[in-house]
């Protein structure tokens, strides 16, 4: 017999990604009687989600509960699965930020300064709760950093935490556009979230990177001069993409080729142009001046589409955001673990030597079976020695040195982070933008959470050059 279940959506305001969980829910048989509990800070957006979601779910007949809260403690109770999409940081205060270090002579953020620590309190104290109050309950982390926040949880609670990120979708834009059917695909992407790279590529049974290499030597300039990018993501076939395949001989996925744009991969990142030359127009990538503002209108532009639909009681909500399930993992998974329906999936999972190479206490990016019994990884072939040392070890190092900061409090290590930027020219300048990072309003907890030696100071102020 189907299972109902209770769901808590910790963020829930974020009201595209929870329309689109109710509509995946209403589609799956199994879980049509399931209980949601939508939380979130924000009361006005919680009304509009609820209101939609119940309209949603009457509309095709699904017998789908609903609540809303803004008591976190609330809407976990008896929670059998927790969704949490939550961020620490808005957009207006990452752009702030973002304006702040400019000033100091850094393009795009590039003080390799991680604003993750908000986000890290967030995780945690959303597991700690978990542990407390529905502590059989699955996690299913669906918002970022993934990599840093899932191998954190891990570490630190004993919750079951599955991550989930969009970026192995990449490989259906690869076929889309070598003209591939995806059905007759078989694919592997393993590797660290956003740091995931396409290890097995086979179409009809047969190796399909010789036609990946057939449109680089064909068309591929054709395309980056005349391709126009709709979406600020739309980045899987870029100049700088296949760049990293023809350094690698494996392609990047998703947001890999972005990845680590003040260390390891700095180059392709150094201004706007540089940008549009390497991720191509109209944006450069999702990671510019222009992109985020134009995604961000996005975002506000649905959500207000959300907010008439709902003052709306004559719009039917099943016309305005359709009846097909979205290509979201949650759902899916949920009706795994509940009702046996057995599928594979791309999940971020405590490696324990499934990824070689990588610790056992590493949440690494790996193909999965789940089913009733739980997770269960599935052993890929080993990455390139090559894409190890150069992107996937010095990508994981990274985040170790992000949680030993986070764990230590040390301000020593965030002038570190500065000064290993490519785009520091001297310790001066590090020197500065930190002391303006933590003088920042915006950045009150980061001043108390870190203490310690910072470099600061008349004693260390090393001589201008030229």
């Amino acid at each position: 017999m189907p299972k109902p279940v209770r769901i808590s959506v910790i963020g829930a305001g974020s009201g595209v990604f929870s329309l689109g969980l109710v509509k995946d829910l209403c589609l799956t048989e199994s879980l049509r009687e399931s209980e949601v509990s939508f939380m979130d800070i924000a009361p006005e957006r919680l009304e509009t989600v609820h209101k939609l979601a119940t309209r949603y779910a009457d509309e095709l007949g699904a017998r789908l509960r609903f609540e809303s809260t803004t008591d976190r403690a609330a809407s976990l109770k008896d929670a059998d699965f927790v969704i949490n999409t939550a961020s620490a940081s808005s957009h207006g205060a990452q752009r702030r930020a973002r304006e702040m270090v400019a000033a100091h002579g850094y393009y795009y953020g590039g003080t390799n300064l991680h604003e993750r620590h908000e986000n890290f309190d967030l995780m945690l104290s959303v597991a700690h709760d978990i542990e407390r109050i529905c502590p059989r309950a699955w996690l299913i982390q669906s918002g970022n950093p993934v990599f840093d926040g899932c191998t954190l949880m891990h570490r630190e609670t004993s919750v079951k935490v599955i991550g989930l990120c969009h970026g192995h979708y990449g490989y259906l834009e690869i076929c889309k556009e070598l003209g591939l059917d995806p059905a007759r695909v078989t694919w592997e992407a393993p590797g660290l979230n956003h740091c995931i790279w396409l290890n097995h590529f086979l179409y009809d049974g047969e190796n399909a990177y010789p036609i990946l290499d057939e449109w680089i030597a064909t068309k591929a300039e054709e395309y980056w001069h005349s391709h126009v990018a709709e979406r600020t993501h739309d980045t899987q076939m870029s100049r700088g993409t296949i760049h990293q395949y023809q350094i690698y001989g494996k392609m990047p996925i998703g947001d890999t080729p972005r990845t680590q744009p003040v260390t390891t991969n700095w180059w392709y990142h150094t201004d706007l142009a540089t940008k549009k030359f390497w991720f191509g127009e109209r944006f450069g990538g999702p990671d510019t001046e222009i992109a985020r503002p134009f995604y961000v209108a996005g975002l506000e532009k649905r959500l207000e589409q959300m907010r008439e639909a709902a003052h709306d009681p004559r719009a039917r909500v099943t016309d305005i955001f359709g009846t097909t399930r979205t290509r979201e993992q949650q759902v899916p998974i949920i009706d795994a673990l509940t009702n046996n329906a057995e599928g594979r999936f791309q999940i971020n999972w405590p490696n324990r030597g499934v990824l070689d190479g990588i610790p056992a206490d590493v949440v690494a990016e790996l193909p999965a079976l789940i089913d009733a019994s739980g997770v269960h990884p599935l052993k890929p072939a080993p990455l390139p020695r090559k894409i190890m040392l150069e992107q996937v070890l010095p990508y994981w190092l990274d985040m170790e040195r992000t949680l030993e900061a986070y764990r230590s409090g040390d301000r020593s290590m965030l002038l570190w982070n500065v000064l290993q930027s490519h785009q520091t020219r001297s310790y001066n300048q590090a020197v500065e933008v930190l002391q303006a990072y933590l003088n920042d309003p915006d950045n009150q907890e980061v001043r108390e959470r870190f203490t310690g030696f910072d470099g600061a100071g008349d004693r260390w102020k090393a001589p201008k050059q030229g």
